[in-house]
């Protein structure tokens, strides 16, 4: 079954000939870009990564490793989400914004390298759950191919290891606009405020975790199983994150999830 789903994969990618990469370093992206290279060759894929206020620092450098590591050709381009009108008010199509402003980016740079198609990192976990993105997409004739081929996050994790992909087991990454509660402007002074918490939470050996921000309160999810080890450093968080600018830091009991401030959009739906 899974065989059948990576050959789809690289059957929808044989059909495309030439695509530009939208390659942000994550699991699926990295993925996507080894299956690209794989089946088209290195000539006939470009990897383009957006550098932004709302992209960590860090995760642009390994970005650039990974790029190097699988020898595809890398372009980083200048991109400033907080400057999209729309954007930083912050409402439940934030992401319509931002994945149009890419896309314009990345189609005159598709032209200019006389290539046919530009490709992103939507997978088959994404059809069920608010991606605004998706849209914008639709209009610009933007394809998913790892989507296409109905391949889910484990699928792509387990592929990616086989492949020997350092990605295959990197914690799921999401743009920092993605912790600010829908409604709250977006700011530059937010955007370094979560960006340094979460860093400093990392550097305590923790991995997957996301500073969630409500006002002046900062709501940290962590996987259930690395909550103890939160808790052995609950003073220093706090105080850390109170020297960044938050005045309340909480743990929530619920763990990560991704997409979770969906919850309150899908409660406003029922109400």
């Amino acid at each position: 079954m899974l065989q059948a789903k990576y050959e789809k994969l690289q059957e929808i990618l044989t059909g495309m000939k030439t695509v530009v990469v939208a390659f942000s370093g994550g699991v699926d992206s990295t993925f996507l870009l080894k299956v690209a290279l794989d089946t088209l060759g290195t000539e006939n894929v470009l990897a383009v990564t957006a550098d932004s206020e709302t992209y960590p620092f860090e995760e642009l450098e390994e970005a650039k490793r990974f790029a190097a590591i699988l020898g595809a050709r890398h372009q980083i381009i200048e991109t400033s989400e907080l400057s999209i009108p729309g954007y930083s008010e912050n409402t439940s199509n934030r992401c319509y914004f931002c994945k149009k402003s890419l896309f314009e980016h990345l189609i005159p740079i598709m032209h200019e390298h006389g290539y046919e198609n530009i490709a992103f990192g939507l997978i088959a976990d994404d059809m069920g759950e608010h991606r605004p993105g998706t849209r914008a997409a639709r209009e610009y004739n933007i394809r998913g191919p790892i989507q296409e081929a109905d391949l889910y996050k484990s699928e792509i994790r387990e592929l990616s290891q086989e492949m020997g992909l350092p990605t295959w087991d990197k914690p799921s990454f999401a743009c920092l606009s993605s912790r600010i509660a829908y409604g709250e402007e977006i700011t530059m002074e937010k955007l370094r405020k979560i960006d340094r918490s979460e860093q400093a939470i990392r550097a305590l050996g923790i991995r997957q975790v996301r500073v969630r921000t409500h006002g002046d309160m900062a709501r940290i999810e962590v996987e259930p199983h690395e909550m103890q080890r939160l808790l052995q450093h609950h003073e220093e968080i706090t105080s850390k994150l109170q020297e960044f600018g938050y005045s309340y830091v909480t743990m929530d009991l619920t763990g990560y999830k991704s997409g979770s401030m969906n919850k309150v959009l899908a409660e406003t739906k029922t109400t």
